[in-house]
């Protein structure tokens, strides 16, 4: 009896081990797939998608099973593993009869089929709440319901109803819905970058940064919060959602912070506010760039162009306002190097790190910007330059400090790291594909239900036709539907929804009207009374959820006024970035710096007279961000400029409190 218990003991602990090996070989798998398409387009690009699907939930449901088991938590696993297995089945089939379905049998499909499509849409349901959880269950459930039940909607939203197979054909089994453009823009174009975040994070591009950052607090009164902005953007950028952007990077910068002596809910709302921040910042902008690319009908790169002069005002705004948060809290911002490294590198070490992540993204930017290749196609290369950097330049750095058997070692070490991040980088899709796949369903019944039409109508009926009005509900509109959502998916949401609108009847530019939104979007991961950032910094910093957005607030104050800022000063969004882009942006930016002063500067005066001199600033510099003549803005300017060098003059002397060592 004691052998027989022990060998079930030790079948049981080898599952976990064998799981964690199927979760590597079907990432492997997963991303030969993907880089064979991307060299060579052997399939349709529908096929491919359906391929895609199916290929990514192999890897998502083995390492969610891997998860779930090494938890104790076997009941999840017992429904994980059927959903996914549906999913993965109907990818198999789909792909191996496509001709059949996709070409001969548009409009309508076999009863196995039907019943195939009613378990798709049951595990897409499920999948999508076991992710993301009951606010994005609603919504997918919810407009499914609504395209079957919409003759019962009141007023404007009512239309005929979608029977059950007409349902079942536009989100399965037509291969549009779920498997529709988007979940192909997300395998062809998304996946790809994807893969590089995941090396960047293996080969320690991501240590790298941090260390840049902790190396500046040297320099820099605020060098500690500086750090968080500087590493969360950064990684934010790529990973495409600000809630695990915030729990991942949160996790070490925000101890740090408080152990420099800041206030928990201030460190909380540094960290919310950088990692909704990074979203926006090209050349990635959280996986969005490549969708508005799509939307647009335009270069990848001139997306990211646009996107420069915006992100630039974001971060240069939320640097300044962390520094003024920062230095209020009288906090040492010193940080002990050894807490995150055993040693410091070398300045050639240094030089040798620079360019062994540099050279692969020259590469992204030749074949992108110079060369003008297919997002595709250059990703492609930049994965390539990027594993082999990252596999040999360790190996020669070894070679010269050491020797062969070194060498040898080296490339052992940097051999599994490219192994792990292959992984990381399908484990990191995974969530992104399945939220894709089930918005991709979402868009299709509001494009057959006409739902757009109808949310013009009612902006245009509330506002009234008053533009201002009409930009406020837009961006209303768009935090709601950005709530709990990854930033790409927010994105698809309102610029099917909100911002033809913006463009048909208000006149509003396409690119601006698409980053309005988009930055509105990204709002809800600071806005109470969600704040999806919010609620997992202040659980980390074991803060108040409401003084965490309080302070959030006040620090990314410019960010709820520059999506009204980009429609009545279009010139600072432009594909072909010119002297007039940089004067409109530059006069932005000032008008947010003035807010930001206004708002978050440690003003040594009586609380009535510190108050009123918040709100006339903050008021001041919303104007200069929004009206567009230039002549106010100067005058706003103009008085900021004086309200600075007075205080400066009045109460400290002209001593700038901006380096270190400077008295107060």
């Amino acid at each position: 009896m004691t052998s027989e218990t022990e060998s079930n003991r030790s079948s049981v602990s080898r599952v976990p081990r064998v799981l964690d090996v199927s979760v590597t070989l079907s990432s492997l798998v997963f991303w030969a797939i993907v880089l064979y398409w991307a060299r060579t387009q052997g399939w349709a690009r529908v096929k491919y998608g359906v391929i895609f699907i199916g290929a990514i939930l192999t890897v998502y449901a083995l390492d969610q099973t891997r998860q779930a088991y090494e938890g104790g938590d076997r009941i999840d696993a017992a429904v994980l593993l059927p959903a996914s297995i549906v999913l993965i089945t109907a990818s198999v089939y789909f792909a191996m009869n496509f001709e059949r379905v996709y070409v001969h049998q548009q409009g309508y499909a076999f009863e196995h089929e039907y019943m195939l499509a009613r378990l798709i849409i049951l595990s897409i349901l499920y999948l999508t709440w076991r992710e993301f959880g009951n606010l994005f269950l609603g919504l997918v459930g919810g407009v499914i319901l609504y395209g079957m039940y919409g003759n019962m909607a009141p007023g404007i939203l009512n239309h005929g109803g979608m029977t059950e197979l007409t349902l079942l054909q536009s989100l399965v089994t037509d291969l549009y819905g779920f498997y529709g453009s988007l979940t192909q823009l997300t395998a062809a174009w998304i996946a790809p970058f994807l893969l590089y975040a995941g090396l960047l994070f293996a080969y320690g591009a991501f240590d790298l940064i941090l260390r840049v950052a902790i190396e500046s607090a040297n320099y820099i009164r605020s060098g500690v919060a500086q750090t968080a902005v500087l590493s969360s953007t950064v990684i934010g950028s790529i990973n495409g959602s600000y809630t695990a952007n915030a729990a991942m990077t949160g996790s070490f910068t925000i101890p740090t912070m408080k152990d420099s002596g800041m206030a928990s809910h201030r460190a909380a709302a540094i960290e919310a506010v950088a990692s909704t921040s990074g979203q926006v910042l090209p050349p990635v902008m959280g996986a969005s760039a490549f969708v508005m690319a799509s939307y647009l009908g335009v270069a990848y790169l001139s997306i990211v162009v646009a996107g420069i002069v915006p992100a630039a005002i974001l971060v240069a705004s939320v640097g300044i306002a962390v520094h003024y948060t920062a230095i209020s809290d009288a906090s040492s911002q010193e940080m002990d190097f050894t807490e995150f490294f055993d040693e410091e590198l070398s300045n050639r070490q240094k030089l040798t790190e620079a360019v062994r992540f540099g050279i692969p993204f020259f590469v992204l930017i030749y074949f992108l910007g110079i060369a003008q290749y297919t997002v595709m196609t250059a990703a492609l290369w930049t994965i390539v330059s990027m594993v082999l950097t990252g596999v040999f330049f360790p190996m020669v750095q070894r070679l010269i400090d050491d020797s062969v058997f070194g060498a040898l070692s080296e490339f052992v070490t940097q051999f599994w790291n490219t192994i792990h991040g292959f992984r990381r980088g399908a484990i990191i899709l995974a969530p992104i594909a399945i939220i894709l796949a089930a918005v991709n369903g979402v868009v299709d019944i509001f494009s057959v239900t006409g739902v757009p039409n109808k949310i013009a109508l009612l902006l245009i009926d509330l506002s009234g036709g008053v533009l201002l009005l009409a930009v406020l509900l837009a961006m209303l509109v768009s935090i709601l539907m950005g709530v709990g959502m990854p930033t790409v998916a927010a994105y698809v949401i309102v610029a099917i929804l909100i911002a033809p609108t913006l463009i048909s009847d208000f006149g509003i530019p396409e690119i601006t009207a698409h980053y309005t939104v988009f930055y509105a979007a990204i709002l809800a991961g600071i806005t109470p009374p969600v704040a999806t950032a919010a609620v997992v910094t202040a659980g980390i910093a074991e803060a108040n959820f409401w003084r965490v957005c309080g302070a959030a607030i006040k620090i990314a104050a410019p960010l709820f006024v520059l999506p009204i800022a980009f429609v009545y000063n279009p010139g600072m969004i432009s594909m072909s970035f010119g002297l007039t882009t940089v004067i409109a942006g530059s006069l932005v930016l000032l008008g947010a710096i003035t807010m930001i002063y206004g708002l978050n500067y440690p003003f040594r005066m009586g609380f009535g007279r510190r108050l009123a001199l918040r709100l006339a600033l903050t008021v001041v510099g919303t104007v200069v961000m929004v009206y567009p003549g230039r002549y106010v803005k100067l005058a706003g300017i103009a008085l900021f400029v004086g309200v600075f060098v007075m205080e400066k003059v009045m109460v400290r002397g002209m001593k700038l409190p901006f380096l270190r060592g400077v008295g107060q």
